[in-house]
């Protein structure tokens, strides 16, 4: 790299930051954050309302943007102010961010979709999200559905997934996508799918999940939830700190909400202190309101029961 070339891509990143904070205190981004500002949080439903208001005139979008790509028509260099992803089938930005909502504009290739190889299994990503079409490109939309997730959900005993009729996509369509208990795949396109998508925080569901495609089955889950995630690694990091002085600790995670996150606590605090996890992993066994984490339990409990008894004898 020359030095011109260094020092002018280093007076285009002070530009960017100059152009981003006046984005950001711009009428149009100002305008999302009061929309969004109060909504509450206790559940998916007013942010979902929010953004079919919203994604009803795409001329916000319109306006938001358009300095943006004017700073790049000037500086090949230009940074935006937002996130951005890209991979084989699409190219996403994300516009807004804030705890109710996210707010993403995507561009997703016709030609991937003919070239591919066609995905083997759909997500129920576990959030509400409300997308408009902007350019459906004649594409169809592809539905499943799946029980929800309660106390009592178990990957052994998911019932598959349910394929829906498929719905054949226009520009300007609005749909609104329920997550927990819905996935969707948009194919065969004939030309590139633009969209608007409002994805929602608050009543997520606890897992995504994955299902294969020709029948429905379940293939594995993940964590949903960043305050989970969260104590799930601040666990990890007593553990491995030694710290069986927060038997406390551990013991109330152990009584979380979530399913999953009761059984992380469980396996963490096992690996510190089997001893004083025990009465509590016996409990688990007995009377957890979730059957995999019962069934884990009472097979651990045994295992863990005869290696203390070995430790005692050798003592």
């Amino acid at each position: 790299m020359t030095e011109a070339l260094r020092a002018r891509i280093a007076a285009s990143r002070e530009a960017s930051r100059a152009i981003a904070r006046r984005w950001l205190e711009g009428a149009e981004y100002r305008t999302l954050e009061n929309m969004f500002a109060d909504c509450p949080l206790e559940s998916a439903e007013p942010a979902a309302d929010r953004a079919e208001r919203l994604l009803s005139d795409s001329g916000w979008a319109t306006a938001l943007i358009d300095p943006l790509v004017a700073a790049l028509d000037h500086d090949p260099f230009f940074e935006p102010p937002f996130k951005i992803s890209r991979d084989a089938r699409r190219f996403g930005a994300v516009l807004f961010d804030c705890p109710a909502i996210s707010i993403t504009m995507s561009i997703a290739s016709a030609t991937a979709m003919a070239t591919l190889p066609a995905p083997a299994s759909m997500v129920f990503t576990g959030r509400m999200a409300v997308t408009r079409y902007l350019k459906a490109g004649g594409a169809t939309l592809r539905r499943w559905r799946a029980e929800p997730i309660t106390a009592r959900f178990g990957a052994a005993t998911a019932v598959p997934a349910r394929a829906l009729p498929p719905v054949t996509l226009v520009d300007g369509d609005m749909m609104r996508l329920d997550g927990r208990i819905e996935a969707q795949l948009v194919a065969e396109a004939r030309s590139d799918v633009v969209t608007l998508a409002a994805t929602v925080r608050p009543g997520a569901a606890p897992l995504m999940r994955e299902y294969a495609i020709p029948d429905g089955v379940l293939i594995r889950t993940a964590s949903n939830d960043d305050r989970a995630s969260r104590t799930e690694m601040l666990l990890a990091f007593l553990r491995l700190s030694g710290r069986a002085d927060a038997g406390e600790q551990f013991g109330a995670v152990t009584r979380d909400p979530a399913f999953h996150v009761r059984w992380a606590a469980m396996r963490e605090w096992l690996a510190l202190d089997a001893r004083a996890a025990l009465p509590r992993l016996a409990e688990m066994a007995t009377g957890d309101a979730n059957m995999e984490v019962r069934a884990a339990a009472t097979l651990t409990l045994v295992a863990v029961e005869r290696r203390l008894e070995q430790a005692r004898c050798l003592a």
